[in-house]
């Protein structure tokens, strides 16, 4: 197998059993005028990290890779967002600035919205994988475990935003599952200043996974696809 130039060791990575996951490239993370913008949030990296997966998943599609998208997204009538006895509706940023602001709620990470939708960089292809999910790891309630284990995956490649919640949360939770997650730096982006995605590196280097940047990936990548 090949091996992958990653921290805090080299891995290494069967391609053929591995995917790039997309973590919630939304208009409401990645946009001007989406959520996070609208909370104050900097997003002004945004864009780079776009491009930087774009370049990413043309290598992998290429490669033959499997593809899968996350997307964060309730029901108009908030029916699978947690009642009264859950406390996402008491700490999701969506659903607390919807329960502040009446004029934003059923605009903000609801089905069907702008703010919801995968950004038109990064539309899905024929074939990826998109899995909706209404907590911040993709695995809670969802059937990611099941369609990755399906496809014969064990490494997972994570890419999106943001860093410290959505894409830690569900990176930890494919450790749990016995899966290979690699964080791909340059490829994700915090919600918050940027020693919270020092903090996430740190922590899966030391005790999740791996990290490496796109450009480490990039190369055995574009061997594949030749």
């Amino acid at each position: 197998m090949p091996t992958l130039d990653a921290k805090p060791e080299p891995i290494e990575v069967d391609f053929k059993s591995s995917a790039v996951v997309v973590v919630d490239m939304q208009n409401a993370f990645a946009t001007k005028g989406g959520m996070l913008d609208l909370a104050g949030v900097d997003t002004s990296g945004a864009a780079r990290v776009v491009s930087a997966i774009r370049l990413l998943l043309d290598a992998a599609r290429h490669a033959g890779m499997c593809v899968a998208y996350l997307q964060m997204a309730y029901k108009p009538d908030l029916s699978n967002a947690g009642g009264p006895g859950s406390p996402n509706p008491r700490k999701e940023l969506a659903m607390c600035m919807m329960g502040r602001h009446a004029e934003w709620k059923g605009k903000l990470l609801t089905e069907g919205t702008w703010d919801c939708a995968i950004v038109d960089e990064l539309a899905p292809a024929a074939g990826d994988l998109v899995i909706v999910k209404t907590r911040y790891s993709g695995f809670a309630g969802t059937p990611l475990d099941a369609q990755l284990r399906a496809r014969g995956i064990r490494h997972l490649f994570f890419t999106g935003i943001a860093t410290n919640v959505c894409v830690e949360s569900t990176l930890r939770d494919a450790y749990f599952l016995e899966y290979w997650p690699v964080l791909v730096g340059d490829c994700t982006m915090q919600a918050g200043p940027p020693n919270l995605q020092e903090a996430t590196m740190y922590n899966v280097e030391s005790f999740f996974g791996w990290t490496c940047t796109s450009q480490a990936l990039l190369a055995p990548l574009r061997g594949l696809g030749k």
